[in-house]
């Protein structure tokens, strides 16, 4: 299963998750968009559906692919968002990568791609890309029952009710659709 991320040049390398991961040859970094995998699962923020299990097949075919950028310069409007009908979002996770440790939804690369594997049902993959991180076993500690709920069901909404109904039970209002 392949990793492919698409690299912006816009981070601090010395913090950088996704050069890391290619350090490890655990990722490969492309520059270009046409580098991009046709077929492969597209980490999206904006895409109106969420990973689940029923993206197990694409990402055994085709991989994951994930945007390592600033959030702050992106918009939805972005090429990179056009390249592909399999893109998905991840549901409400917590950081626990240096920069942004205890943040909502603001995971790093290999946060975001190693959950990916996860939902899908790709545990052991997810716990690999996390081990060359001194604190990649708390995002898996720290998220598990999470991780656990979204991986047991099949669909993308389902994958979304147990976000919701996890958000409600916390009082947390940012409800994704």
């Amino acid at each position: 299963m392949d990793v492919v991320i698409f690299h912006a040049d816009e981070c601090d390398k010395r913090k950088c998750t996704a050069i890391k991961l290619e350090k490890e040859k655990k990722a490969k970094l492309v520059y270009k968009l046409r580098q991009i995998p046709r077929g492969a699962i597209v980490l999206n923020p904006f895409s109106s559906k969420a990973v689940s299990r029923e993206d197990r097949k694409y990402i055994e075919k085709r991989g994951v692919v994930g945007l390592d950028c600033s959030w702050n310069k992106v918009n939805k409007s972005a090429t990179f968002f056009s390249l592909s009908k399999y893109h998905r979002s991840l549901p409400f996770l917590i950081a626990t990568n240096p920069v942004n440790y205890g943040k909502a939804c603001t995971l790093s690369t290999v946060e975001a791609i190693a959950a990916t594997f996860y939902i899908a049902g790709f545990k052991e993959k997810a716990n690999d890309l996390m081990d060359g991180f001194k604190w990649g076993h708390t995002f898996i500690e720290l998220n598990y029952e999470l991780l656990e709920a979204y991986s047991d069901v099949t669909t993308s909404s389902e994958v979304v009710q147990i976000q919701n109904d996890f958000l409600e039970s916390h009082n947390i209002n940012n409800q994704i659709e």
